[in-house]
């Protein structure tokens, strides 16, 4: 069996001082976590994070910049994770658009209740990309190349 990471994408979007988190069932319950996803095939990480953000939120997200790139490995289970965080902004919300199964609710949280619900995060990353946005870390999205 050959190992390899699960890649995912993550979006960072604050408005008014608050981050959009999304509250999503998982086999240990309730937890708060970015807009995020996985990586389909023939898919760009900049389609991705558009599409995975429109999915659970039901906001167009246009991303403007990689925030980080993070490698964590669950401390439960055998997975890896090789998380792409984007930052940007947001174009537009479908009102009444049904949101992808398990997705219980779209949040807007402060900096404090984010910190308030370590707790039920999904994983670290969530307050990670958080930080890392607030403390200005961005590379240009031509970093990132896609061939297809």
């Amino acid at each position: 069996m050959v190992w390899k990471p699960n890649v995912t994408v993550a979006a960072v979007v604050m408005r008014d001082g608050k981050f959009l988190l999304v509250e999503e069932e998982t086999d240990v319950g309730l937890a708060f976590n970015q807009p995020a996803g996985h990586l389909e095939e023939g898919e760009s990480l900049i389609d991705a994070v558009i599409r995975e953000t429109l999915e659970e939120t039901a906001y167009h997200f246009k991303p403007t910049h990689l925030i980080g790139i993070y490698n964590w490995k669950h401390p439960h289970k055998e997975v890896t994770y090789l998380r792409f965080a984007f930052g940007g902004e947001l174009r537009g919300f479908e009102a009444g658009r049904p949101l992808d199964v398990g997705i219980v609710a779209a949040h807007w949280l402060t900096l404090d209740e984010i910190k308030a619900t370590q707790a039920r995060h999904r994983s670290p990353l969530i307050l990670r990309g958080i930080e890392d946005q607030i403390a200005g870390k961005s590379c240009p999205l031509d970093f990132l190349v896609h061939y297809g």
